[in-house]
């Protein structure tokens, strides 16, 4: 099992750890309910140094990023990132990533931690542009540190103006009294903050000032299980539940970081379908009756039929209403749809709902 560079001192703060994508993680501290609702309302702090990252680098970086991502990278400039996934040949996904600016010739990309080798070797094998490539995965830690009172609740540890870096931009900066980190604002939550990367040597040390800067504004240490359901109350795709190898981006609904402006791996057959129109999409769903739907559990239609499966699915602490997100036929894709989630032997009804379940 491997560690992150704070694994001990999460054990020591008494987190409930467990594996998570080949790594031990905090998986809650006092428990994920509250844990989720100090992120909603405060600011909590999470070790997401699990996390890869791979840098691409030289005169042919952009090409290689164009390559490998659905999205359009060159309409990316220094202090600006971008969502995007990396399509496979077979019409389903690799990963989904983000990938950032941080020189003119030089690109950030961040990746799934269960799919650190398997992503590196697949960039690796479309680099006929003799790109400079750099897993700096076990070098770099990752901070997120999430919720409407994260940026005063650092700004004491930095110069850097937090409150006027825009969503989905980031700078590079002293923090913490620690050189050239990455400060971006992005996450996983839908509740404002900033993901912070720093050299590993340094993790402890900004860690515990993190949690020093932020006592007055009530931060707290929280787990990847509220994390998670953070994440599912916005709609956002977990890879290896709501896509993976097999599902295609259009599936998805990740048809707007799919861009035919340019060549990528499979961009000949996603636009085909995209033209000739998809069978089966996500959707988001909320329970009538009561129950809660869990990943792979069966969806039926109104006639009994078995007609796709739940990708992901909770009890929303927020809206206290049991949600979730799974593949359809796409006719049934309209808010307002009655479907079935088969929990436990039981068929519950459930309805087609906007994304994201949580408004703020």
């Amino acid at each position: 099992m491997k560690e992150t560079a704070l694994t001990k001192v999460h054990e020591e703060l008494g987190a409930k750890m467990a594996p998570f994508a080949g790594y031990s993680m905090p998986i809650q501290y006092k428990g994920l309910k509250h844990e989720h609702e100090v992120v909603r309302t405060s600011v909590g702090v999470f070790d997401v140094s699990h996390m890869g990252e791979f840098f691409v680098r030289g005169p042919q970086a952009e090409a290689l990023v164009q390559k490998i991502s659905s999205n359009d990278a060159s309409k990316l400039t220094v202090g600006k990132a971008q969502y995007s996934c990396m399509p496979n040949e077979d019409g389903g996904i690799v990963d989904d990533l983000i990938i950032y600016k941080t020189k003119e010739d030089e690109f950030l990309l961040v990746v799934n931690a269960s799919n650190i080798e398997k992503d590196w070797n697949w960039i690796q094998s479309h680099n006929d542009v003799n790109a400079e490539l750099e897993d700096a995965s076990d070098k770099w830690s990752l901070l997120a540190i999430q919720g409407p009172k994260a940026a005063k609740a650092m700004q004491s540890l930095t110069q850097t103006d937090l409150e006027n870096i825009k969503f989905y931009t980031f700078e590079i900066g002293d923090f913490a009294g620690c050189p050239n980190v990455i400060i971006s604002a992005t996450g996983y939550t839908g509740s404002g903050g900033f993901e912070i990367y720093i050299p590993n040597e340094s993790a402890e040390k900004v860690w515990d000032a993190v949690l020093e800067a932020g006592e007055d504004f009530g931060i707290e240490p929280i787990g990847l299980g509220a994390r998670d359901t953070l994440r599912l109350e916005m709609g956002y795709c977990l890879y290896g539940n709501d896509i993976d190898d097999t599902t295609s981006p259009l599936e998805a609904g990740l048809g707007w970081i799919t861009k035919f402006t340019k060549d990528f791996v499979n961009s000949t057959e996603l636009k085909k379908q995209k033209e000739e129109g998809i069978r089966k999409k996500l959707v988001a769903f909320e329970l009538v009756d009561k129950g809660i739907p869990r990943k792979d559990y069966p969806i039926y239609n109104e006639n009994n039929e078995e007609v796709g499966r739940v990708t992901s699915g909770t009890m929303s602490p927020s809206l206290n209403k049991a949600i979730g997100l799974g593949y359809v036929p796409v006719e049934m894709k309209e808010e307002g749809t009655e479907l079935f989630v088969g929990v436990r032997k039981k068929m519950l009804k459930a309805k087609v709902v906007k994304l994201p379940f949580y408004k703020g």
